[in-house]
């Protein structure tokens, strides 16, 4: 598995990263002798960078990692956490903490269900509009010093939030939504980050499945929490299948299936952008890593930018009132 560095001041991780959220939360029921399997077959793969919340499930996300990790260790992998978002035990979103005390609290509380001594990259999940920044990035600074974080990430946060945030204290990654349908950060993010040094971790790199290749019209139905994203709805969903019949058509001309030259466009937009894959069964995972082995000209390139344009996707990739509450959202349209 080749390796990518996370900016100037991050880990070295494998080329993708594992997106653990399914398996806990989201996607309806999972298996978890299944999660578990999928886990492990993961780092025999060579992936060493796991992302997980310890809002997925309620804790169960970091729990599951840490059985997953008991009978295997820790040595050369990377976990990424993040934190914050609060919810209820009906599993309703209540807001979100980033205060210091809360930050002391939550890394606690995760060191605990993934039964580690520290945690590599730590993040908040979305910026608190009643905290500063530099407040939550201070507190995590003083854990890197007292040992129990490695580096400070940042997740769905607008440019001037990622620049004061970095005067304080050097942040490894962003993590970000980034695929063939949802390319905001192109306009002003992406660039913030490399002029900063600071790696993305892209996640969505198949939009929740929508351009995976598996997805269909009789699928609208699932019991998810994609049955209130936009662009899963109405005709919205009629004209993001049609775009993905055209990346199928440019995937079996490559001879790979559409979510692998998927996953294969976003790792090709730069050596900085780890692509988070979140397979939660084996023979998904089997399909992600077949994307390292997809090798796309400069023609696949063109016809897929040809496919995909900026803003080609019908439909926003989040509810309205999600979107209203994204740092990463503000002047951004796409």
């Amino acid at each position: 598995m080749d390796k990518r560095q996370l900016g100037t001041s991050g880990p070295a991780v494998s080329a993708i990263g594992l997106g653990c959220m399914g398996m806990s939360d989201f996607y309806g029921p999972a298996d978890r002798s299944e999660s578990i399997a999928t886990l492990h077959a993961a780092l025999d793969a060579g992936i060493t960078l796991l992302d997980t919340g310890d809002f997925y499930g309620m804790g169960h996300n970091e729990m599951l990692i840490g059985d997953a990790l008991a009978t295997r260790g820790r040595d050369n992998l990377q976990i990424s956490v993040k934190f914050g978002a609060l919810r209820d035990p009906a599993k309703a979103w209540s807001g979100y903490d980033s205060r210091p005390a809360a930050v002391k609290n939550f890394l606690a509380y995760s060191l605990q269900r993934l039964r580690v001594d520290h945690i590599d990259i730590y993040r908040p999940a979305r910026l608190d509009p009643d905290v500063p920044i530099e407040e939550t990035v201070g507190a995590m600074a003083d854990m890197i010093k007292a040992g129990w974080i490695r580096h400070i990430g940042l997740s769905e946060v607008g440019s001037d939030t990622i620049r004061r945030a970095h005067a304080v204290h050097p942040i490894a990654d962003l993590q970000i939504e980034y695929s063939l349908i949802a390319r905001g950060i192109e306009s002003d993010i992406l660039k913030t980050c490399r002029e900063l040094g600071i790696g993305i971790t892209a996640y969505g790199v198949l939009s929740r499945g929508l351009i995976s290749g598996h997805w269909s019209k009789d699928r609208t139905a699932a019991k998810d929490f994609r049955q209130m994203s936009p662009r899963f709805q109405g005709s919205n969903l009629d004209s993001n299948l049609a775009l993905v019949d055209q990346l199928r058509a440019i995937a079996d001309d490559i001879g790979a299936s559409p979510a692998q030259v998927a996953i294969a466009w976003v790792a090709a937009q730069g050596n900085d952008i780890v692509p988070l894959v979140g397979a939660r069964r084996r023979d998904r995972l089997t399909e992600a890593l077949g994307a390292l082995e997809v090798k796309l000209t400069d023609a696949h390139l063109a016809a897929l930018a040809k496919a995909f344009p900026p803003g080609a996707a019908a439909g926003a990739r989040y509810p309205e009132a999600q979107l209203a509450h994204m740092d990463s959202e503000r002047k951004l349209t796409a």
